[in-house]
C-alpha cells in the first residue's frame, strides 16, 4: 500500500474531468491501462469504488463525486500556487481554461483569441463551449463568460459588452408569407422558435417592455432548441420568428437576412461579462487575457 496520500489523485481528477480513461492517458502521456491501474490502486486503498465503468461511458459513483467535489477546488489552489510563480518570469505562461456560452463565440472569443495568441504565445487557451450554468471553481476553469444577470455574486465580473437589447426577428420570406405582428400578444398566432435552458430545462419566456412595465408572453413553438445560435440560423431560413440578443442578430439584420419587429416593446438586460474568483485575478495568464479583452472592447465601442 502506498504511503503517499496523493498517489493516484491526479489520474482520478483527470479521468473525472474527461469521463474517459483513454483521454486521461493521452493528457498524462501514459497508456489507458496505466491510468486504469492507478485508479484501481486508489480505489483499493480507499476501499470504495470511485467510477462506474461500462463499454460506452465512465461516470463517478456517489463516493467518487464527493471526493471530486472536495479535491477539485484544492487542486485548483495548488495549480494557482504554482502558476503564481509566473510573476517572476518575463513572459506569462500556462494553460488558460475558459467556459463560454455559444452566444459569446462570435462576439467575444473569435475577435480576441487570435490577438491574444499573437501577444502571448506561451499561453495555451482551452475554450469550453457550454450554455448551461458552470461552477468554474469545481470544474477547474480559470474564468467564464456569461450574461451579467447569470454571474454569481461572489465572482469578480468585468463588463465586456454594453447592455443587450432583446428583439424578435424573422426573415423577409417569413414576413411576406405570415405578416408582421404589431403587438407582443399577436405572436401567439405566429410560428416561433424557442430556446430551452440546458440547466433548468425551462423554456425561455419572451419578455417585453411597455413603458416602465416588464411583461412576458408564452409564445407557441413547435421547434425548440438549447443552442442559441441555431435559433438565428433557423430564423434565417424562414422557419419562424425567434427572440434573440441584438449582438447575435445584428450582422444578419444589417445584411437584410433578418428583420426586427415590435421595436417599441424591446427590453434591455446586462451584457456579457468575464467573471472569475477574486483569488484568480493575480495570475499573469488571466490578467493578460482580461487586459486584452477590455482593450478590444474599449476600442470596439
Amino acid at each position: 500500500m502506498s504511503r503517499d496520500p496523493f498517489d493516484g489523485l491526479t489520474a482520478f481528477l483527470i479521468v473525472a474531468d474527461q469521463a474517459s480513461f483513454s483521454k486521461a492517458g493521452r493528457l498524462l502521456g501514459i497508456t489507458s491501462g496505466a491510468v486504469s491501474q492507478a485508479i484501481a490502486k486508489l480505489e483499493s486503498r480507499l476501499g470504495l469504488p470511485l467510477f462506474q465503468r461500462t463499454t460506452r461511458r465512465v461516470a463517478l459513483t456517489e463516493a467518487g463525486r464527493a471526493l471530486h467535489n472536495r479535491l477539485r477546488p484544492a487542486a485548483s489552489e495548488i495549480a494557482d500556487a504554482i502558476e503564481s510563480l509566473n510573476q517572476f518570469r518575463d513572459q506569462p505562461v500556462g494553460n488558460l481554461r475558459i467556459t463560454v456560452p455559444r452566444i459569446a463565440l462570435p462576439i467575444v472569443i473569435e475577435p480576441i483569441v487570435a490577438q491574444f495568441r499573437r501577444d502571448y504565445p506561451e499561453i495555451s487557451v482551452e475554450i469550453n463551449v457550454e450554455d448551461a450554468a458552470v461552477d468554474i471553481s469545481t470544474r477547474g476553469f480559470d474564468a467564464g463568460i456569461r450574461l451579467g444577470g447569470s454571474v454569481e455574486a461572489d465572482m469578480v465580473a468585468v463588463r465586456l459588452t454594453p447592455e443587450i437589447t432583446w428583439s424578435v426577428v424573422g426573415s423577409p420570406a417569413y414576413f411576406a408569407a405570415r405578416g408582421r405582428p404589431k403587438t407582443p400578444e399577436e405572436l401567439k398566432s405566429h410560428e416561433c422558435i424557442l430556446y430551452r435552458f440546458p440547466t433548468s430545462g425551462a423554456i425561455h419566456r419572451w419578455e417585453f417592455m411597455n413603458k416602465e412595465r416588464t411583461f412576458a408572453i408564452d409564445v407557441p413553438g413547435k421547434v425548440i432548441t438549447s443552442d442559441s445560435l441555431l435559433l438565428i440560423a433557423l430564423a434565417r431560413r424562414g422557419v419562424g420568428l425567434t427572440y434573440s440578443a441584438d449582438v447575435v442578430a445584428e450582422e444578419d439584420i444589417a445584411a437584410g437576412r433578418l428583420e426586427p419587429v415590435l421595436k417599441s416593446f424591446f427590453r434591455k438586460t446586462p451584457g456579457l461579462y468575464l467573471y472569475f474568483p477574486a483569488r484568480m485575478q493575480t495570475q499573469p495568464k488571466l490578467r493578460t487575457f482580461i487586459d486584452t479583452a477590455v482593450k478590444f472592447f474599449k476600442v470596439a465601442r
